[in-house]
């Protein structure tokens, strides 16, 4: 069963991202805050749901929170700055755009590049062990995955509906047929069949970058 706090004196916020590993397309990130008695069985890590739960569970998570925000970074930000900057970007977003403030941040993960003053925690699996990182994780996917069904319509020839972005073997196929299109990562290249590296050389902190959406 998954915890509700990590500790009991502070107002947590749960913060997740989703996309990292893709070819295609943004990281998105939420940051959630739930309310302490908050109870649903069928909440989890959303690498552990179906689709079909996923997008279930994200009304009752967005009616029952205390407060709830998503955040982005784009596939340019994410060749300028790399993906694993990137992605602390969009959570920051996250965080920023919160409507009542934490007292500490709970980070799926074992690292983060703080830029506010508040406390923070990493927490390797967070996601399957925390309420709030469990519902972090499953707005950070159903948003993202919204998003890149839209982007389908434009670049259907990529599978995007189906991959949401990451390397399958018919999106694989698809590049090599078609080349890049505009919202691929080129910072990314396709080493082998079953690996993807991220090759963008600039390490710099992000907040050097910053770009408010």
């Amino acid at each position: 069963m998954l915890k509700l706090r990590y500790q009991k004196i502070l107002l947590e916020a749960g913060c997740d991202e989703a996309g990292r590993g893709c070819l295609a397309g943004p990281v998105f990130a939420a940051a959630v805050i739930l309310p302490g008695k908050f109870r649903n069985r069928l909440l989890d890590d959303s690498k552990k749901l179906t689709e079909e739960e996923r997008y279930r569970l994200r009304p009752v998570i967005e009616k029952k929170a205390v407060a709830w925000a998503v955040g982005m970074a784009d596939h340019e930000e994410i060749d300028r700055i790399n993906i694993l900057n990137a992605s602390f970007l969009a959570m920051h977003r996250a965080i920023a755009a919160l409507s009542v403030t934490p007292g500490l941040l709970l980070i799926d993960g074992p690292l983060f590049r703080n830029n506010t003053e508040l406390p923070y925690q990493c927490l390797v699996d967070g996601d399957a062990r925390y309420a709030a990182i469990a519902a972090a994780s499953i707005l950070a996917k159903t948003y993202r995955d919204d998003y890149m069904t839209r982007l389908h319509e434009q670049f259907p020839a990529y599978g995007w509906k189906n991959n949401k972005g990451y390397g399958t073997p018919a999106h694989r196929q698809a590049i090599t047929i078609h080349g890049r299109c505009s919202y691929h990562r080129v910072s990314f290249q396709l080493k082998s069949e079953l690996a993807v590296t991220d090759t963008t050389e600039n390490t710099a902190p992000y907040e050097h970058n910053r770009v408010d959406k």
